[in-house]
């Protein structure tokens, strides 16, 4: 901290390496030149003096090291904004060496998991360079970018290569070629249940054989999709179980903390429902080319089959049907999301007509107060001690209660109606009776009576 530190650990940033430390180690020709006593560049002592935990040791700004000198030798104070001036500058040039030397070859490792043609694990979580990854499966660098486990996966891709397809929806990053699928480790994932299930699934649907068969390429695309289809339909239940259970508990009862958790289910549900529109889009930008599509029969390929332009069939049929699931999902989502809209709004209206309730009965109090004061305004009339000759009438007192009395009934009855007929509020602009119209027919209309029309 800046504020830790003392004179003496500036003496020993400044003067560690200069022969002669009188003062703070410097020696001035004269007051406005200092000049510097056989020392070369000052630098940090020990780790234990440095500006700032994250940024490593080195030279600092000789013009701030002229500031200092130009101070004096007996000014044994030090200004904190030198000190931010230091630990900004040394701030700086870490994170601009951080920034020019760029990532270290460890950072360009890639932990993959190989299953061979049998649909046998070859290699578990194995590190491979990006590289060799490049130069063995004929990629460009740029392919590989969203497939590094630390960058997250937001926008769902399929990218089609000349010799394989890379396959990056949510938590499936993989590659497939003819005869080799390479999964791609995401970070955090590599143990969790949804993996596992994955490629179980994945391994039993490769090893699969037959005649009547998918390629294998095909038979990975399906096993990715229904992990996907899978994972999408278990979020989708566990929202809606959520969703449902909290709108359940708000017939009954609307407070503050289930309008935040409605709040924060809203939010996962806007998520949930944009990785699934996505997820589509992404199936759909597939189908809607057709050299895409050719371009992924692989095993064709690879035995020198040459297929027309437009024979897809086998490959656009089992795409549309996962498409075709997943819209159901965004569907679903959109309905869920229209009940809880539906829901705020009238929470919003019930909110809005209780204060409304409250506000007419703080005018009621308002109006029976007004009347009340209006027959305290008589009784004040009589409390003044001027004679009015009134006070010698026997029946005085009974009087000008009776007339109070009615008074304030009267003040009273009269705001309260007033206050009735201005809240009741119709579809029309105004509480007035509607007028009647002139009919549209200039004829006069009959009337069915119950002999016959008039």
């Amino acid at each position: 901290m800046i504020g830790s530190f003392s004179v003496r650990n500036v003496k020993t940033l400044l003067g560690s390496s200069c022969r002669s430390t009188s003062a703070l180690g410097w020696s001035q020709a004269s007051t406005s030149r200092p000049v510097f006593d056989s020392c070369s560049t000052p630098r940090f002592s020990s780790s234990r003096h440095s500006l700032s935990s994250g940024t490593r040791r080195g030279p600092l700004n000789p013009q701030l090291m002229v500031r200092y000198a130009s101070r004096g030798p007996r000014q044994s104070r030090i200004d904190l904004s030198d000190l931010s001036g230091i630990q900004e500058e040394a701030t700086r040039a870490a994170i601009l060496e951080k920034v020019m030397k760029g990532r270290q070859p460890a950072d360009l490792m890639l932990r993959c998991t190989v299953l061979d043609s049998e649909g046998n694990v070859k290699t578990i979580s194995g590190q491979f360079k990006k590289s060799d990854l490049c130069g063995e499966h004929r990629l460009n660098p740029r392919d590989l970018r969203k497939i590094d486990s630390r960058v997250p996966n937001l926008v769902p891709t399929i990218l089609i290569r000349k010799e394989a397809f890379l396959v990056n929806i949510l938590h499936i990053r993989a590659l497939v070629k003819a005869d080799t699928v390479i999964l791609f480790d995401t970070f955090g994932s590599a143990d969790s249940r949804l993996h596992s299930v994955f490629l179980y699934h994945l391994e039993h649907n490769l090893k699969a054989k037959g005649p009547g068969c998918l390629p294998y390429e095909f038979r990975a695309v399906e096993s990715i999709l229904l992990s996907v289809l899978s994972a999408l339909e278990a979020e989708m239940v566990f929202i809606r179980n959520l969703v449902g259970g909290l709108l359940a508990e708000m017939e009954d009862d609307i407070d503050h903390d289930r309008f935040k958790r409605l709040l924060h289910y809203s939010r996962r549900l806007a998520s949930f429902q944009n990785r699934a529109k996505l997820v589509e889009e992404a199936l759909e930008e597939v189908l809607g080319q057709d050299d895409d599509l050719t371009a992924m029969y692989l095993t064709d390929k690879k035995n020198n089959i040459i297929r027309e332009l437009d024979d897809h069939e086998d490959l656009e049929v089992l795409l549309e049907s996962f498409s075709k699931q997943v819209e159901e999902i965004v569907n679903e989502a959109e309905n869920i999301e229209t009940n809880v809209q539906s829901t705020q709004e009238i929470v919003e209206l019930i909110l809005d007509s209780n204060r409304n309730s409250l506000l007419a009965l703080d005018l009621k109090v308002s109006i029976i107060t007004m009347g009340i004061g209006s027959g305290a305004m008589v009784a004040g009339l009589f409390g003044m001690n001027l004679l009015s000759h009134v006070e010698t009438h026997p029946w005085a007192f009974y009087g000008m209660t009776g007339f109070a009395t009615a008074l304030t009934i009267v003040v009273a009855s009269t705001g309260l109606r007033r206050l009735a007929k201005i809240r009741k509020v119709g579809l029309s602009n105004t509480s007035n009776s509607r007028s009647r119209r002139k009919p549209w027919l200039p004829l006069p209309l009959r009337h069915r009576t119950p002999d016959g029309w008039s």
